[in-house]
């Protein structure tokens, strides 16, 4: 299969596997990449903080897929204690498949999560990092793969995030960078595949890793992130500003899942092929220099696993 050619026609089926999917939000990138799971048989499970959202979501899956198995794991990746309650119900789920980590905040103003970490870095990173090797055994039962949407704003940050994740100083000091902070949790996420997908590796644990990034999609995210909601007001313009100017979040889904479901080599990053990869179909690309940086990978990896308390694989 050439990789500028991918469609969801390429997609294949699903049934007998159980995806979990993080930011499962209502018509954005983790509800579009459920429901084609579910459409071709997968057991989706729904991952977010909110029970009533979920809901939401596993209802609209289940309107376009009648008989769609879709159940619900609540965890909030801003608080390292609800992933761990998160991951213990989990255990319940059996092998796993594919996690999809989407969930995420970009733009956030400044601010700290009861663990002490920055709110765009623990949400992009740190959380979704305990999450995963939380998992990990459910996945390698699955001889599965772990999919960690990034972004091209990964390219935003000057260098990986490798200081004190505890100390206000590495996040500006006085004058909080928001979109370079949010830059470097984004650059997390693919030094994070490609160390995740080493250690497997080396470890002979059966579980591959893969990034994708949706390009310009038009999601709540952006009025999310900087208003803490997507209607009312200045927040209904940012997001109608944003939505008239990018492709659907249904077309922003579609390189996680070619990196959820296409024959791929692991530490694979997918994203759009248009202009700038902000639009189009998905196909393989690669990350700036600081994303292909073993030697940061390794050190953020060290980091996390400090930070986290927890070591794998």
């Amino acid at each position: 299969m050439s990789a500028t050619a991918w469609s969801l026609a390429d997609v294949p089926d699903q049934t007998g596997r159980t995806v979990v999917v993080t930011g499962p939000s209502h018509g954005g990138l983790g509800h579009r990449t459920a429901l084609e799971l579910a459409r071709r048989g997968a057991r989706v499970v729904l991952a977010g903080r909110t029970p009533a959202k979920l809901d939401e979501t596993a209802d609209a899956v289940r309107d376009e897929v009648p008989g769609a198995e879709v159940e619900r794991l609540v965890v909030d990746l801003a608080d390292l204690d609800s992933v761990r309650r998160a991951g213990e119900e989990a255990t319940a789920l059996g092998p796993l498949h594919v996690l999809v980590n989407n969930a995420g905040v970009m733009g956030t103003r400044r601010s700290r999560t009861r663990d002490g970490l920055d709110l765009q870095l623990a949400t992009n990173h740190f959380g979704p990092f305990l999450l995963t090797g939380l998992l990990l055994p459910q996945l390698a039962a699955g001889e599965g793969r772990v999919v960690t949407v990034s972004s091209q704003a990964h390219r935003l940050a000057r260098r990986a995030p490798l200081g004190d994740p505890r100390d206000p100083a590495e996040q500006g000091g006085r004058r909080y960078r928001t979109w370079r902070t949010y830059g470097q949790s984004k650059l997390a996420n693919l030094l994070f595949t490609a160390e995740l997908d080493r250690r497997c590796r080396e470890a002979g644990v059966p579980v591959t890793a893969l990034a994708a990034h949706p390009g310009f999609a038009g999601t709540h995210l952006a009025a999310n992130g900087r208003f803490g909601r997507a209607s009312g007001g200045v927040a209904s313009v940012l997001d109608a500003a944003v939505r008239a100017v990018s492709q659907s979040a249904a077309a922003g889904a579609w390189p996680t899942l070619m990196a959820a479901t296409a024959d791929l080599p692991g530490g694979s990053y997918v994203g759009p092929s248009g202009p700038a990869e902000a639009r189009g179909v998905p196909r393989l690309t690669t990350g700036n220099s600081l994303a292909r940086d073993p030697d940061a990978a390794r050190e953020l990896w060290r980091l996390s696993r400090r930070t986290t308390g927890i070591s794998y694989p």
